[in-house]
């Protein structure tokens, strides 16, 4: 069976949307890989110049850059990118119209879409190959069945993909509640009173190698964790020699001081040996007065944002200088409390981390029933 002979291309359009009473726009950048839900969108009434509308039930397929994945059910009607295909079955006795996104999301039809892109910044698939995708369509008795289960396996990722969403918001409004109470019942100081160092990277590009030790880049801690995918490394001989002075330990706290991404805070919490460039603040709090994972909990704070963002400086190259950062008021709460705050956030996480594992098994399971029973 073609794709094309069961499934529609929707032609429907608004030239204008505000007008014919349409709310919600959607673009690319709405979809989530592996997402069959439709989460966050944009309001006509801001301005876009897309015109494909969409209807509830109809399915949201991304064609350009096809390997990202996006497919969604829409459950409101609104307008879309051009980007995006509108989809819906012809006949609902011949194919079950909740069927069709699972098929959209099974590998064989990505690989075709993407083998029938064209373009190298920006491939593009188009209808009329979409439409040749050829497969093997159940009876009806068997589409509901697959439906059944698929839709089964789909709520439940879904709802452990919900409760790490809200843990999430529980770990970020206990932080700011203790964040906000310290500060209105703890003496404040200046960061740089509670440590015994704050300073920065290398100021000297090093020679690179291919391998050795790695050398981290803002990138590689900016989004809040290590991605070791994006660091440069150096020979032993020049780790030695870089961190003659100090050397990078479990229980430092890392900050990004230059750059887009300023104000981002990292606890060193690994003992692999490492070494950073200059535009990365390095903070070693004194544990007498400080504890790391605290100092990096109140970076990232809106109390702590708000003070890298009132101190940054430059607007094509944003830099937290270390007198700046080094002058930040923290609260000062005693160490049993920030080891109390401490021992809460490692609950919560242990917590997330149960959550992310059965996350994973369960997205696991799904794209193994989803090509199982669909190819």
């Amino acid at each position: 069976m073609k794709f094309g002979d069961v499934v529609r291309l929707s032609k429907a359009r608004s030239q204008d949307p505000l007008a014919d009473g349409i709310e919600r726009y959607v673009g690319l950048e709405h979809l989530e890989p592996g997402d069959l839900r439709i989460r966050r969108w944009g309001s006509v009434a801001d301005g876009v110049t897309f015109t494909s509308v969409f209807q509830p039930g109809q399915v949201l397929f991304g064609k350009r850059r096809a390997y990202q994945r996006k497919v969604a059910v829409a459950d409101f009607s609104g307008v879309c990118s051009g980007d995006i295909y509108v989809l819906e079955t012809k006949d609902a006795q011949v194919l079950l119209p909740e069927l069709l996104p699972f098929i959209c999301q099974t590998d064989a039809f990505f690989d075709h879409a993407v083998g029938t892109s064209a373009g190298s910044l920006s491939p593009r698939t188009n209808w009329t190959s979409l439409a040749e995708f050829e497969y093997a369509l159940p009876p009806m008795n068997e589409q509901m069945r697959i439906v059944d289960l698929l839709g089964a396996i789909d709520e439940q990722v879904v709802s452990v993909a919900n409760a790490i969403d809200t843990l999430s918001q529980v770990k970020a409004a206990f932080v700011e509640k203790f964040i906000s109470a310290s500060s209105e019942s703890c003496p404040t100081i200046a960061l740089a009173e509670g440590c015994t160092r704050v300073t920065d990277g290398t100021h000297q590009p090093p020679t690179f190698t291919d391998h050795g030790i790695p050398f981290f880049l803002v990138k590689t801690i900016s989004s809040g964790f290590v991605d070791w995918t994006s660091t440069k490394f150096v020979s032993k001989e020049t780790y030695d020699e870089l961190t003659r002075r100090v050397r990078p330990k479990r229980g430092d706290v890392l900050y990004t001081a230059v750059g887009a991404t300023y104000g981002v805070a990292l606890l060193v919490d690994f003992d692999e040996a490492f070494v950073f460039q200059r535009h990365i603040a390095h903070i070693i709090p004194n544990p007498e007065k400080l504890i790391g994972r605290y100092v990096e909990e109140f970076l990232n704070s809106r109390a702590g944002k708000r003070q890298s963002d009132r101190c940054a400086i430059g607007s094509a190259q944003p830099t937290v200088t270390l007198k700046s950062l080094s002058s930040f008021k923290i609260p000062l709460p005693t160490i049993e409390e920030q080891k109390a705050f401490v021992a809460e956030l490692e609950s919560i996480a242990a917590a997330l981390g149960r959550l992310e594992g059965r996350l994973q098994s369960s997205t696991a399971i799904r794209a193994s029933a989803l090509n199982g029973v669909l190819l």
